[in-house]
Formats: C-alpha cells, structure tokens, sequence
C-alpha cells in the first residue's frame, strides 16, 4: 500500500503516548479492511524512522516504552529546557526527586519502606508524584495493615526514554568516584542504623540521592 510510513507517522504524532505495533497494525487493518503482513508494518516503520534521522527535522522517530513516539533530537534540547523553565509553574522539589529515585530502584516499595531510607515522613513528596503521574499504586502488601505499595508509571518511562527499567543505570555504576555527583546529600547523613544495616538498604539510599541529583535537570 502506498503512503504506509505516512499513516503511520500521523499514528505516533496523533497518540499521547507511545503506540504500540499491536495498535498500529489494528488501526490500520480497521481503517482499510485489509490483512497487513508483519515485514510490511516493519518496512514502513523502518522506512519513517530513516526519514526522520535526517538533519532536516528537529524531531525523531524513537522506539520507547514498548511503542513508537517522535520526541526531539538532543541538539535541540536547551530550547525546549529554556521553555519549559519559562512555562512550567510547579517543579519538583529535591525531596520528592529523592523519592522518586528510591521508588525507581526499589519497587514495588511502601511509604513506610520510603521512610526508613530518606528518615523523614514522605506523605507531600508521595502525593506529589501521584499528582503528576509518575509513579502510580500497584497494590497492597500482604502483611499487617496491606499499606499500599508504589511503582513508576508510563509517564515515568516517557520522560527518561527508556524501553523497560532494565535500562536505568546499574546502582553499582553510582558507586564509583566517575559517577559521584556533588557531595553527600543531608538525608545521607540522618539514615537510621537499621537502614544502614541489612538487605541493601543503605545502597539504595545512598545511590538514590545521586541519581535524584542527575536526573532532576529534566524538572528544573
């Protein structure tokens, strides 16, 4: 079929959020009452990915989260970060970055959990994630009182461009002297004993603050 890549350019630009080959071969196969062979669909995709590799767009055709999406080329980055500083009324705050880096690298986990590695109460920063679509609940815990437990969400993944949380870089790869950004936070300095002591919880909280650090340019 003629104009393939085409419509299903207009597919990823149409969606909110990454769309998924199961979803472009049904629209498509819905729309024009035909069968679409698999290489077909790869070729047209292929085909559009190419097209937008090329220096004359500022955006690119990026497989993520599963799905197709077009997102913008680093080159072009400052711009948009200076727009959204310009645009962006509500940030999120060195405290709720902290908790959104443990939730990444620890879930599912509790608030409770939250608690013991940042030694603070992290009802505001929980909410705010929430609010913002972030992380998201996946349940309750079996034990006593079930307390809800916490994930990162899609919108998560869409943010930082990764296909799966396999990505995320290794906590090990904060160990190193390399990848130590700035100096130990405050709420490295408060941890309770016990978070220190067993199950890698003092890695985690440790590393967590780091990765809070390098990855809250993208709020601020």
């Amino acid at each position: 079929m003629d104009r393939l890549a085409q419509h299903i350019e207009a597919l990823v630009f149409a969606s909110d959020q990454p769309i998924t080959r199961k979803e472009i071969k049904s629209v498509l196969e819905e729309t024009f009452k035909q069968k679409f062979k698999k290489q077909e669909l790869e070729t047209a995709l292929l085909g559009a990915k190419e097209k937008f590799q090329t220096d004359n767009f500022a955006i690119e055709l990026v497989e993520i989260a599963g799905g197709f999406q077009f997102l913008s080329k680093p080159a072009f980055h400052n711009s948009i970060g200076t727009y959204l500083k310009q645009t962006t009324k509500k940030r999120l705050s060195t405290a709720a970055l902290e908790t959104l880096s443990i939730i990444a690298y620890k879930q599912p986990c509790t608030k409770a959990e939250l608690e013991r590695i940042r030694g603070v109460n992290c009802d505001y920063s929980v909410e705010k994630l929430l609010e913002k679509d972030l992380v998201e609940i996946l349940g309750r815990r079996d034990g006593p009182g079930r307390p809800l437990e916490y994930g990162t969400s899609q919108k998560f993944m869409d943010y930082f461009g990764l296909k799966s949380l396999e990505e995320m870089p290794k906590l090990k790869e904060f160990g190193s002297p390399d990848n130590t950004v700035g100096e130990a936070a405050p709420v490295e300095e408060s941890l309770p004993q016990e978070a220190e002591a067993s199950n890698g919880w003092g890695e985690v909280s440790r590393d967590a603050v780091h990765t809070a650090i390098s990855i809250s340019t993208i709020f601020n």
